[in-house]
């Protein structure tokens, strides 16, 4: 006895409408979906960009306490890792590292006497102008 496999030669496959449709449920599932994630990305900058901005703020009031003020302008942020000059009460590091640069890639400003209080230490956002919303936001520490 012998038994006949028997194959349809039909050429199975997707059409091209099977496949156009395929293709354009991805792209509305990716044009829902990728903003909502881009979104998300710029929050967590933001989140970070506060964070750094208190830690700063803590160190520069550590520096505060031990010297009795706060580094001037000229001296900047960089007086929180190597004593600014010949400031005997200096006793830092007040940073375990290197004053970091913002979400953005970009230094914080500082600005002491600042125009919002003893110092004015802030970034300008994704933008880098001041004003704006969202990741474009300035984070500031008044």
């Amino acid at each position: 006895m012998s038994y006949i496999l028997k194959f349809n030669n039909k050429n199975q496959g997707f059409t091209l409408l099977e496949l156009l449709v395929v293709m354009v449920i991805i792209g509305l599932l990716a044009g829902y979906v990728g903003p909502k994630y881009f979104e998300q990305i710029g929050k967590s900058e933001t989140k970070t960009a506060k964070a750094q901005v208190d830690a700063l703020g803590k160190a520069l009031d550590q520096y505060r306490i031990d010297t009795g003020s706060y580094p001037t302008t000229e001296q900047g942020l960089a007086a929180l890792n190597k004593n600014p000059g010949n400031i005997s009460k200096w006793s830092g590091p007040y940073l375990k590292k290197n004053v970091p640069n913002d979400p953005w890639d970009k230094p914080y400003l500082y600005k002491s006497p600042g125009e919002h209080g003893d110092y004015d230490l802030y970034t300008l956002g994704k933008d880098g102008q001041q004003g704006g919303t969202k990741e474009a936001e300035d984070v500031v520490s008044w």
